[in-house]
């Protein structure tokens, strides 16, 4: 039997390279997980499932005032509506900003079991509650006044903002982490304080020097306090957006009758507590270093307090140099402040973050301005008409008891007496009763309140000045609302750690025999 020759239309085929046909599709994925999944935006310092879970709860009222609902409802939400990805990323980024170890202002209020710094697990989601934090309503509260442009959800079923009309820069207060295609970024929380001093400090000295604003921002201030020392890292860091520092325990020693103590009262930012006293336990056990007598984590819910018992004969400092240097109750913190801007990634230092920050802030509030100022030209214009209409109120009457019906009522008011058609359908629509004296006056002081608001929102529109002191003020309002003390302690130099190993060998009695043929 003879085969037949297959013959291949090659005008329906195309010949490709392998190679291009991943690199152009390893290109478009990088790019949605750069812009759109892994790093933060500079201007409200969040990464899109941070931004969507606060838009989901805030969108369906589940606001820091209400009582709180399960996470899974919350979860369920965010994947219908706008994150269609796995429940559990969205849920770990929820709890992420519940845990006031990591992030130093929470933006979530979870109630249940979210976690512990000794790295327990979060309960499952049907087990959580939660509900906006307070803070969220000064990040959200404008949304409804076309502050910020919104884009539709995937399935174009919704809208979502591309961004929050933050009034402070979350970015440097809480931080970000984030692992993407060829870039990450690692950037420690910031006290509220200073950021606000210094952003206000920035708006009114936008050609201040770094220098200047570091005396206002020192350095970072970690939810678990701790000890940062390297000013020079600081310094590198808020140039060029990348530095490192080293982080240390607060540590004290006290002499007891029995035995000295070291006494950790705050430890390292996201050192995991539970795995360090078990390093700590480790050392005292293998006899690394004499004289540990024992190690124990006496932290409950007044605060963190890991106690080490020492004997009074042995120099605990010289332990605590040896921990130090061998466990994580120091390490080192890299910078590396990369964020989204202008919807490309790029490393930033302290002042650009600053800029795009200010730039957008104006930019929310003059739109915030302009949507409101129309809003009270509109209402001027339809008291005008109410009044005018007062005070030919009999004709006004006659006219609408000749109309057939409401349409017919509106066009006759507008043929007659020149009122556009916003005015004839309030005059319409107005009920008999407002037409009291008592209601008359309430017109005319309404009038002239809302002449005086114009006045000053288009100040805000027209004098950048103005403008400048109505961001201040909100920024103040923010300080005075949440701010807190700092509670990491800078330190301009990084200490030498010095132990003399010799010193911490055991001292014990030892036997050593040699045979008669030389063997040890």
């Amino acid at each position: 039997m003879v085969k037949k020759k297959t013959i291949v239309d090659n005008t329906k085929y195309r010949p490709e390279l392998l190679e291009d046909i991943m690199g152009a599709g390893f290109g478009r994925y990088a790019k949605y997980i750069i812009q759109e999944r892994a790093l933060p935006d500079a201007r409200d310092g969040l990464k899109p499932v941070q931004r969507r879970i606060l838009y989901a709860m805030y969108h369906d009222g589940n606001t820091w005032d209400h009582a709180y609902r399960k996470s899974a409802k919350t979860v369920g939400l965010v994947i219908g509506n706008y994150h269609p990805h796995g429940d559990t990323s969205v849920y770990d980024a929820m709890v992420r900003m519940s845990q006031d170890w990591k992030v130093r202002l929470p933006l979530i209020d979870m109630h249940g079991n979210n976690g512990s710094i000794d790295d327990d697990p979060a309960a499952a989601m049907r087990y959580t509650e939660a509900r906006l934090a307070k803070v969220t309503q000064v990040m959200e509260e404008d949304l409804d006044k076309n502050t910020v442009e919104m884009a539709p959800n995937f399935d174009d079923t919704e809208h979502e903002p591309t961004v929050l009309p933050v009034p402070f820069p979350v970015m440097l207060v809480n931080g970000a982490t984030g692992i993407a295609a060829g870039y990450a970024t690692n950037m420690p929380p910031h006290n509220l304080n200073e950021v606000v001093d210094a952003t206000i400090y920035r708006i009114q000295n936008p050609e201040s020097a770094l220098t200047d604003v570091m005396d206002i921002l020192t350095g970072p201030d970690f939810p678990t306090g701790g000890i940062v020392q390297g000013e020079a890292g600081i310094r590198d860091a808020f140039t060029t957006g990348k530095g490192r520092i080293v982080v240390r325990s607060k540590c004290e020693i006290h002499e007891e009758k029995s035995c000295q103590q070291i006494i950790v009262t705050e430890i390292p930012y996201e050192v995991v507590k539970g795995q360090l006293v078990k390093k700590m336990d480790e050392i005292r056990v293998s006899k690394d270093i004499d004289g540990i007598l024992d190690v124990r984590d006496e932290s409950d819910r007044e605060g963190l307090r890991i106690v080490v018992d020492v004997r009074k004969d042995i120099d605990a400092n010289m332990i605590l140099n040896y921990f130090y240097k061998n466990t994580d109750l120091q390490v080192y913190y890299n910078y590396n402040n990369v964020a989204i801007i202008d919807k490309r990634p790029v490393q930033v230092g302290l002042l650009g973050l600053l800029d795009a920050f200010i730039a957008f802030r104006k930019e929310v509030v003059l739109r915030r301005s302009r949507y409101e100022l129309d809003k009270m030209e509109a209402r001027c214009h339809i008291i005008e008409g109410l009044m005018k209409a007062v005070s030919i109120l009999d004709e006004v009457i006659r006219i609408i008891r000749a109309s057939q019906d409401k349409g017919d009522a509106k066009r006759n008011l507008m043929n007659e007496f020149g009122f556009d058609e916003p005015q004839s359908e309030a005059i319409v629509s107005l009920r008999l009763y407002r037409l009291s004296n008592t209601d008359i006056i309430t017109l005319r002081e309404e009038f002239a309140e809302l002449v005086n608001q114009i006045e000053e929102t288009k100040a805000i529109i027209e004098n950048e000045n103005v403008l400048h002191s109505v961001i201040i003020k909100e920024l103040r309002n923010v300080k005075k609302e949440y701010g807190q003390e700092r509670r990491t302690r800078i330190e301009a130099e990084v200490e030498e750690i010095n132990y003399d190993k010799t010193a911490m060998i055991a001292n014990e009695r030892v036997v050593v025999t040699v045979s008669r043929d030389g063997y040890l």
